[in-house]
């Protein structure tokens, strides 16, 4: 597994670099003038160029990816056009912010998502499999801006129960959370009821079940344990877009995350800024998914790594 795990790793500097390069002919390819941008609309055109003198953008592309990506390995991502201050200090200060989010978005659908589906494949077609299946499509079709709108509207303005904005206290990560977490409710409890539907009949869950072993036992012991993997998978991949969705859920609640911090990055050209969030989430994905991949040989230890 040691071997597997750093072969995955050595893995890691190729991705980062196709990421990087993708993202920085993309930003210098896009209408609009950094430069100017970050200058001002009240600058002089002298004002302008030396903007561009400073940080290299007169010279070519190729020789200003080169500098970017000598100061990348060296863990210097740049200096933002509009604060002057490095990238890898707002990154610092906005990462934690992200985790946290992501992190209880995920615990929200984990934590409701599987107990809906386990209900759901121990009473397929009943009352609580309807009501998952127009969850379901709820989910994959409200999109999240408007979900976080509508939970603000209900339990900010409304009822009062929750702060709309900020961050600080639990009671200002529920909205987000519940906004980034709740449509990936459905994935979990659609892809756990099919699991365990398939699993629950294989024949030696009927052999446990003519034993008298208790249905709870094979429920849990047996069924969830088999159907695990599945759910480990889609909770590598649905890390990655819960990562996305967390660019729009932190504009929408005010949370001082990289979404954030990227999407104002994107409005004004910050060139650097953009770079360097989009590099860490990528980062984090790829970190993730290897984390999954040896979860795997625990959960099943028929699973060997060559």
């Amino acid at each position: 597994m040691l071997n597997y795990a750093l072969r995955r790793l050595a893995m890691l500097p190729p991705m980062l670099l196709a990421v990087s390069l993708a993202v920085f002919l993309v930003l210098h390819f896009i209408p609009g003038d950094p430069a100017r941008m970050a200058a001002g609309p009240d600058a002089t055109e002298a004002d302008v160029e030396q903007i561009r003198r400073n940080y290299g953008l007169d010279r070519p592309l190729y020789v200003q990816y080169g500098i970017y990506l000598g100061k990348a390995v060296r863990g210097d991502l740049g200096e933002s056009f509009q604060t002057l201050a490095p990238v890898t200090e707002g990154i610092a200060r906005t990462l934690p912010a992200t985790i946290e989010l992501a992190v209880a978005g995920m615990l929200i659908a984990v934590v409701i998502g599987i107990p809906m589906g386990i209900l759901a494949a121990t009473r397929p077609g009943g009352a609580i499999d309807s009501a998952l299946t127009a969850l379901a499509v709820l989910g994959i079709s409200m999109p999240g801006f408007f979900l976080g709108l509508l939970l603000m509207l209900l339990f900010a303005s409304t009822l009062g129960w929750f702060p709309p904005t900020g961050r600080g206290t639990w009671a200002q990560l529920v909205l987000p959370a519940g906004t980034l977490g709740l449509p990936y409710v459905a994935t979990f409890a659609r892809l756990t009821r099919s699991s365990m539907l398939d699993v629950l009949s294989e024949d030696y869950i009927r052999t446990a079940k003519a034993k008298g072993v208790p249905r709870s036992l094979v429920v849990f012991k047996h069924a969830l344990a088999n159907a695990a993997i599945p759910l480990a998978t889609a909770f590598g991949m649905d890390f990655g877009r819960l990562l996305g969705g967390a660019v729009i859920v932190e504009t929408v609640f005010a949370w001082p995350g990289m979404g954030r911090y990227l999407i104002d990055a994107i409005m004004a050209r910050d060139l650097y800024v953009v770079q360097g969030v989009i590099i860490v989430f990528a980062a984090l994905v790829v970190v993730v998914n290897l984390a999954v991949d040896l979860v795997y040989g625990f959960l099943d230890p028929r699973i060997t790594y060559s």
